[in-house]
């Protein structure tokens, strides 16, 4: 490996891991990822990773894995010059200079589909993509105007299981679900009302799209006017409602292993 020591701070090619905080990204995509088991998961995709900055013993401990990717540039610093580069503690001594991958288009997703309209929390948005993928459920949907699954709190909540997933960001809601619609999906609401289809009474098609709401609101009544069934999570009378992130878990086990065929 050709590590380059860093031990000065006004280095130009450092800004990136100073800059991009939760939520933000440049023009070309770029994210940062940190901690060893993110950067690790990711480092075993096809993601193109522009750097590594991390310290002499994370090398010494990942090197064959280092060795699998070409990386133009792997910085090694102490984990206190790393604090102060990012501006705060880290309890890690690993981070990740990506580019996000491209979107997928919507022709070209897996036959089960979570897609979630106006969740505001980057926790949920992790959460949720990770329990996707440790149930086999392979895409992901989620609006332009919210948090990016490859936002640095998604990618470790989700501890980078995001990157198993196709994920597609998409502009109109309305449009979307039509078009998938013709794709053959039968799309279902996860939302509480009367006429709601209870989660053990489902009956599973080959294809299909899981709809979350947001987190306070759920899904307006024009969104489920284009919905096929709405599907609630049986519960004890007084309780109306699980976090977003457990329900999602919880109809996507259902939908992969318990539905009514």
């Amino acid at each position: 490996m050709n590590l380059i020591k860093i031990d000065d701070l006004n280095r130009p090619f450092l800004e990136i891991y100073r800059q991009l905080r939760d939520n933000a990204f440049t023009e070309d995509n770029s994210f940062i990822a940190d901690s060893p088991k993110v950067v690790n998961m990711l480092l075993q995709t096809s993601i193109e990773v522009r750097s590594v900055l991390a310290t002499q013993k994370y090398y010494d401990e990942f090197k064959d894995l280092i060795a699998q990717k070409e990386i133009p540039h792997l910085y090694v610093a102490e984990k206190k010059l790393m604090e102060t580069i990012v501006g705060h503690r880290v309890h890690h001594n690993v981070m990740m200079h990506g580019i996000r991958p491209a979107n997928s288009d919507l022709s070209d997703l897996g036959d089960h589909i979570i897609m979630l309209d106006e969740i505001t929390s980057t926790e949920n948005i992790g959460s949720i993509a990770r329990s996707a993928a440790a149930l086999g459920v392979d895409s992901y949907l989620l609006p332009k105007q919210g948090p990016h699954p490859y936002s640095r709190r998604a990618l470790r909540v989700s501890m980078g299981h995001v990157s198993q997933l196709k994920t597609h960001l998409y502009d109109d809601i309305f449009f979307t679900l039509n078009a998938l619609k013709k794709e053959g999906y039968k799309i279902f609401a996860a939302e509480v009302t009367p006429d709601a289809t209870p989660l053990n009474e489902i009956k599973v098609p080959t294809k299909w799209l899981l709809l979350m709401g947001h987190e306070g609101k759920g899904l307006s009544k024009e969104i489920l006017d284009v919905c096929d069934e709405a599907v609630q999570i049986e519960m004890v009378p007084g309780i109306k409602s699980f976090n977003v992130g457990v329900a999602a878990s919880i109809l996507m086990y259902q939908f992969k292993n318990g539905g009514l065929k």
